[in-house]
């Protein structure tokens, strides 16, 4: 038997080379997620925020729609608009990284 073939035929070697592309590629998908990015608004534009990577980079709030009498509303806004900013990124980073693994799963990104 060869070196690097296991019984049937397997190639150890070239599945090694195999998950260390994937790797590699997984690295680099990660990288570019990291760098691009989300926004998402809430209340008709009123509040828009937006993420890079897993951050939030920033938030702008229309004069407009700050009222003294209702904070809460606008706390609503805030966290509706940062919400959806981080699920695009989510979504994106989870649709992204299964183009490279084939949807394999267990997989840390």
């Amino acid at each position: 038997m060869k070196p690097g073939r296991m019984p049937g035929g397997f190639n150890m070697n070239a599945l090694m080379k195999q998950a260390q592309k994937m790797q590699a590629d997984m690295e680099k998908m990660q990288a570019e997620l990291e760098a691009r990015e989300f926004t998402a608004s809430a209340g008709g534009g009123a509040v828009t925020a937006v993420v890079c990577g897993k951050l939030l980079k920033s938030i702008k709030i229309n004069p407009e729609v700050v009222d003294a009498d209702d904070v809460e509303m606008l706390e609503d806004l805030v966290m509706a608009a940062v919400n959806e900013a981080m699920t695009q990124c989510e979504e994106t980073t989870a649709r992204e990284m299964n183009k490279i693994t084939g949807g394999m799963k267990g997989l840390p990104f």
